[in-house]
């Protein structure tokens, strides 16, 4: 699943409005780096969405990058990140010419992956852009044994003149979960409706802890930085160095 205009559109305020706040996780980020890779001098933050994470990490380290699959959420990214590389990619096949001390990937986006073995090779393709001792910073999904089947949550911001409501309802379906995001927006111009529905899996965290063995690096699961309205949105952060 890619977002698309609609969605890239509302993705920043609504979160926000929600309580997420992009700079301080990216400076907890960084500080997950370095206490890892004092060192550290580059970053890449895969599926980087808006670029809202890349933003402040740009400032903390001398050289960032970006990759990001979904056209219109790349297209945010790259206004913003004026003269910042934002790669077009997938993660389960990228393939850059240089290595970064460190590679994130935030937003629960590594479980968009369908299998298990999808999983392996985008947590491999990230640390096999490390440099010897690097960091990579991924947000999981929730697993199987913490996610409620059927939560339904719900959102209404109010901003610069435009009204945005979000629902969510959430199932699983075998070891995925089916995340149905419905907005309506309105504005000067008028109400506007879009659903998009979400397939994400719901990887163990033996699985995860694999993928991470299978690229060769040493992984510990730490607290969750994503506090939505003082909630997680996730069981917490694999954080791996490569060995």
């Amino acid at each position: 699943m890619q977002y698309g205009p609609d969605h890239a559109d509302v993705y920043e305020v609504v979160f926000r409005s929600r309580g997420k706040n992009f700079e301080a996780e990216a400076e907890d980020i960084a500080r997950l780096i370095r206490t890892r890779f004092p060192g550290a001098r580059s970053v890449l933050d895969v599926a980087c969405g808006t670029g809202a994470h890349l933003e402040t990490l740009a400032a903390l380290f001398p050289h960032v990058e970006g990759l990001e699959y979904a056209p219109a959420m790349r297209d945010v990214a790259e206004k913003r990140l004026q003269g910042v590389a934002v790669h077009v990619g997938d993660m389960r096949d990228f393939r850059l010419e240089h290595t970064f001390d460190a590679v994130t990937c935030m937003g629960n986006s590594v479980a968009c992956m369908s299998t298990s073995d999808e999983l392996d090779a985008a947590i491999g393709r990230m640390a096999g852009h490390l440099n010897p001792g690097g960091v990579v910073v991924v947000e999981p999904w929730w697993f199987p044994d913490n996610f409620i089947d059927g939560h339904v949550g719900g959102h209404l911001v109010n901003a610069d003149g435009r009204i945005i409501s979000r629902i969510t309802h959430s199932t699983r379906q075998g070891d995925r979960t089916r995340m149905e995001v419905r907005f309506t927006t309105a504005d000067s111009a008028g109400i506007r409706e879009f659903t998009d529905v979400l397939d994400v899996g719901l990887f163990t965290r033996e699985q995860y802890l694999g993928a991470f063995a299978s690229a060769d690096c040493t992984t510990e699961l730490v607290a969750s930085l994503s506090l939505e309205g003082g909630r997680p949105n996730g069981p917490g952060l694999f954080v791996g160095v490569a060995r």
